[in-house]
């Protein structure tokens, strides 16, 4: 990275910057320049998370002459970029003298995340290392517990009381504002220190000097208090479209607040915590790339042992109806289709129900108007599949991409079927009754079967979900292999009681 590629840096967006000229080596060959230009223009131009990346493939010597050659202020929000690993290795290879620096231009919040998933003696040193203040916030903060408003709050914000004028709020924003996790949005106050409402930069900077903030504030924002389920707050955020939130206690005090990029985060883990129940897979504390082979397994393989077993039920089934399977062998041809399809229609289900439940559009106790809506939509569905899967399987006999013994036998007789004889349209010997009624009495087993298992599908894909909600489960563990698990009994049971009652009852034994 010579004096002509900063010139190039400098002409060019961050974007391109991204694209082309960062990756681990360049960032290397920027800490072993002698003097601190380059590296400063890589923070300068370039978001610190891609630079943290670029870091992560750092040997923590080179990473500690990167914090040791470049200021606090520079690479405080770059530090909080990096992974849990690599904050835990350069904080143990630190001195107190870069500790201190680096920690007290950390914002609490950051700093409590980190230092509450840190071994205990890195913990004690971040804490030794922090000033009374932040130490004291950041106590405050790892007080809440996991999972609500008060573990991802920050304290570092804007609060003012609602007598302030506009013009002194706005000197006062000059004095501390770089200290605050956002500056955008401003937290009022009553006398006896409850929150009051808030007051945008926007409405700040357009209004009279002499104006009191209690006059242009917004007295109905949003707010939560420290209990309140993180992903309620998460939701809050996108429902209200804000970029702040106020965080009370039970006395109705402001004593922290949630800005947007926290929510983002809440709902990125929360997605991929969704997703990963859904797939079966225990939740990653780490990136994937992070993940050692061994974790993995550990993560998969308690749910890949419950549904074997839970495959059991399937096994029983199909044990229970082997001389059905016997006396008309070509049952077992569709099999897959049944179970997959009653899969797959419960699982679109869940995943809409799922999702409902997620962003409070319902919840459990609107169970009865959900079911009737799926019922309805099953009904429609289960039709149309019927319909066509009537039409379809008996093409596929007739094709003979299914193989029905009794349609032959009764095409061209049971003693040219003996001898290797087969039927279908390529030899055009299947236009005839026989051939005709035999496909057209399978087709439509197991289109009557794929019409009621696609009813009990919706209806148990339905309930699943409420009811795990309503237990205060997380909805996502009753998703799709668990779902699949269950319709693949639900749909054989259903399948083989329909044979023996309809079909095999009339059959020679």
């Amino acid at each position: 990275m010579e004096e002509k590629e900063i010139q190039e840096i400098k002409e060019n967006t961050s974007e391109d910057i991204i694209a082309e000229k960062i990756d681990t080596e360049v960032l290397k060959e920027a800490i072993d320049s002698k003097g601190t230009e380059k590296l400063a223009l890589i923070f300068e131009r370039v978001p610190d998370a891609d630079i943290a990346l670029c870091a992560e493939e750092l040997e923590i010597p080179y990473l500690i002459r990167l914090f040791r050659k470049c200021k606090s202020e520079m690479t405080a929000n770059f530090f909080d970029e990096l992974s849990q690993d690599k904050k835990e290795q350069l904080i143990e290879a630190m001195t107190n003298k870069e500790l201190v620096e680096l920690v007290n231009e950390q914002y609490a919040d950051d700093l409590a995340d980190a230092v509450g998933d840190m071994p205990a003696n890195l913990a004690q040193k971040v804490l030794k290392a922090a000033s009374k203040d932040m130490r004291q916030d950041i106590n405050k903060l790892l007080k809440y517990e996991e999972g609500t408003a008060g573990s991802i709050m920050t304290t570092e914000f804007l609060e003012f009381h609602e007598s302030v004028t506009v013009s002194d709020a706005i000197a006062e924003i000059r004095r501390i504002g770089r200290e605050a996790e956002t500056v955008y949005t401003l937290f009022i106050r009553n006398a006896k220190r409850r929150f009051v409402g808030t007051v945008d930069l926007d409405d700040l900077i357009f209004a009279s000097g002499d104006e009191t903030l209690n006059s242009i504030m917004n007295k109905d924002a949003p707010y939560c208090h420290a209990s309140t389920d993180r992903e309620e707050v998460a939701n809050m955020f996108r429902k209200y479209d804000l970029n702040a939130m106020a965080v009370l206690n039970d006395d109705e005090c402001l004593i922290g607040i949630v800005t947007v990029d926290d929510a983002i985060d809440v709902i990125t883990e929360e997605a991929t915590e969704d997703i990963e129940k859904m797939n079966a897979v225990m939740t990653l504390e780490d990136s994937y790339l992070q993940t050692s082979p061994w974790q993995m397994t550990k993560k998969c393989l308690p749910w890949i042992i419950v549904l074997l077993i839970l495959g059991t039920f399937s096994s029983m089934v199909l044990s229970s109806f082997q001389n059905t399977l016997g006396r008309l062998t070509v049952l077992s041809a569709f099999i897959p289709v049944l179970t997959d399809t009653a899969g797959n229609t419960g699982g679109q289900s869940s995943a809409l129900i799922i999702r409902g439940l997620a962003l409070k559009e319902f919840g459990p106790k609107d169970f009865g108007k959900i079911l009737w809506k799926e019922l309805r939509s099953a009904l429609i569905i289960a039709t149309f599949t019927a319909l066509f899967a009537l039409l379809w399987f008996t093409l596929e006999q007739y094709l003979g991409i299914v193989t029905n013994s009794e349609a032959i036998i009764a095409s061209i007789g049971e003693e040219a079927y003996e001898a290797g004889g087969t039927s279908n349209i390529w030899l055009g010997n299947c236009w005839n009754s026989g051939f005709f009624l035999s496909t057209i009495k399978i087709s439509a087993l197991v289109a009557l079967t794929l019409f009621i298992t696609t009813i009990f599908a919706k209806v148990i894909a339905v309930s699943l979900p409420l009811l795990a909600a309503l237990w205060k489960k997380d909805p996502a563990i009753t998703t799709q292999p668990v779902l699949t698990t269950i319709m693949d009994v639900v749909s054989l049971v259903i399948y083989f009681v329909i044979a023996e009652v309809l079909i095999l009852q009339f059959l020679p034994a």
